[in-house]
């Protein structure tokens, strides 16, 4: 692959990313300035995530059949036109429908980045290119807090946070405008033939289980949260039984078949279940209880961003040497951090830069290192399905952590809620650790 295509999929990685955290610093503005109630301005946060979510592996699917460069520039003019509505928005529902949208252009682009580098890059070099992939996520995680808290505060045009929502659409565009540069990729065999069981019960099931889990908090956690909960277990256990009977099901049928897979996805779920929550919990704090600007809690979370470049920096070597021990350490060290947030927050500022330096690090590190320690070894017809499975997982994992460290930080304090984290860091070291056993079996099964 060339320089030029990976830095066309690298930055709709990137602005993918951003957009799932760029609001989080922008929700009182919003309010403000829409006159948005706390439900619809919740659902203006939460719904990018919500179609984001649901339709990766559907959007996998159809990568494989209609062309994966296809889908992704039918995902990105999606995307970049609903950024452009998200930036205009006269009013809080059209706010809502535009970020819904926008998340479904996501999800059509996301998995067809993953199945291009897995199709297309030779293997001696797949390892590497998953690796500035990794990076490119660990860095726009975090970017968007950062670059939402310097546009409000500076509040170009009176426009601070159009603007830091609009800040997609010139990548979106100049995305489109290049995106013959990216290579062209059959999907497998039988890519032709459709699943429509499969994507009903997988779409209708994930909906019903991101739905509560990103409302139910706010809602009070109404009746209505647990019978969808209920319906959701449901629906994918359906999907479950459908994909194991049809010919050509949604999920190759490969794709779990490795150990090494199955524990990478869990420890990829299960890892996104605090890192999300941490920053949101970090913005709380610092905004509702410390009382510090947009600006003032950009640059107090700064040094986590800094710290999750300078992980990404290292990731290559460390998993190369290190494999998934890298990963059970880097997950060892957030946990370690997440009990140290809340001493230092009352300790002079460079105690707090320098533990928040550290977790990043350590977010970095195992950001950059998971995907390409799982996938690096894929084998090729089944790549399309993990690549939808794995930014499932991430998404899954995200939206439940910011359910559960958001009910615990409202009923009990900011410890309570770290000490979540801790505990969710702690078993992710454990999964990542299970991960590196069975890397070990399957590599020594190979030898002999």
């Amino acid at each position: 692959m060339r320089t030029a295509a990976l830095v066309v999929l690298l930055s709709g990685t990137f602005v993918q990313l951003m957009s799932v955290t760029v609001m989080q610093l922008a929700v009182p503005s919003i309010r403000h300035d829409l006159g948005a109630g706390p439900g619809a301005a919740q659902l203006a946060l939460a719904g990018y995530t919500l179609t984001y979510a649901c339709a990766l592996i559907t959007a996998a699917r159809l990568g494989d059949r209609f062309g994966y460069r296809r889908l992704f520039v039918i995902g990105t003019a999606v995307f970049t036109l609903a950024s452009l509505a998200c930036a205009v928005a006269p009013g809080p529902a059209t706010l809502v429908v535009a970020r819904l949208v926008q998340g479904l252009g996501s999800a059509l682009v996301a998995p067809q980045i993953l199945s291009l580098i897995q199709t297309t890059v030779p293997e001696h070099r797949r390892a590497r290119v998953l690796g500035r992939y990794g990076a490119t996520m660990a860095i726009a995680s975090l970017a968007g807090p950062l670059f939402s808290g310097i546009l409000l505060h500076l509040d170009p045009f009176g426009l601070g946070w159009r603007v830091a929502l609009a800040l997609p659409v010139p990548v979106g565009v100049a995305a489109l405008a290049f995106f013959r540069v990216l290579p062209r990729a059959a999907g497998p065999a039988g890519a032709s033939r459709g699943d429509p069981a499969g994507a009903v019960l997988s779409l209708a099931g994930l909906v019903l289980l991101v739905l509560p889990l990103t409302l139910g908090q706010d809602a009070g956690w109404p009746v209505w949260t647990w019978l969808s909960l209920a319906a959701a277990v449901v629906l994918l256990a359906a999907f479950a039984a459908v994909q194991r009977r049809v010919r050509y099901p949604l999920v190759h049928p490969a794709a779990l078949a490795a150990r090494t897979t199955r524990w990478g996805i869990g420890a990829v779920l299960v890892f996104n279940a605090g890192i999300p929550s941490f920053t949101l919990l970090l913005s709380l704090q610092l905004q509702g209880v410390l009382h510090r600007s947009p600006l003032q809690t950009a640059l107090t979370i700064a040094p986590y961003a800094v710290g999750a470049l300078l992980g990404s920096g290292v990731a290559e070597a460390a998993a190369r040497r290190y494999g998934a021990g890298a990963l059970a350490a880097a997950s060892g060290g957030l946990a370690a951090v997440s009990l140290l947030v809340v001493p230092a927050m009352a300790a002079p500022a460079p105690l707090l830069w320098a533990v928040l330096g550290a977790g990043g690090f350590a977010f970095g590190l195992f950001t950059a290192s998971s995907f390409s320690l799982v996938l690096s070894r894929v084998p090729v017809e089944v790549a399309s399905s993990v690549s939808g499975l794995l930014p499932t997982a991430q998404q899954l994992g995200g939206t439940l952590g910011v359910a559960i460290a958001g009910a615990i930080y409202t009923a009990g304090t900011m410890g309570h809620a770290m000490a979540y984290e801790a505990v969710v860091f702690v078993i992710a070291a454990l999964a990542t650790a299970a991960l590196s056993g069975s890397r070990a079996r399957s590599t020594a099964g190979s030898g002999r």
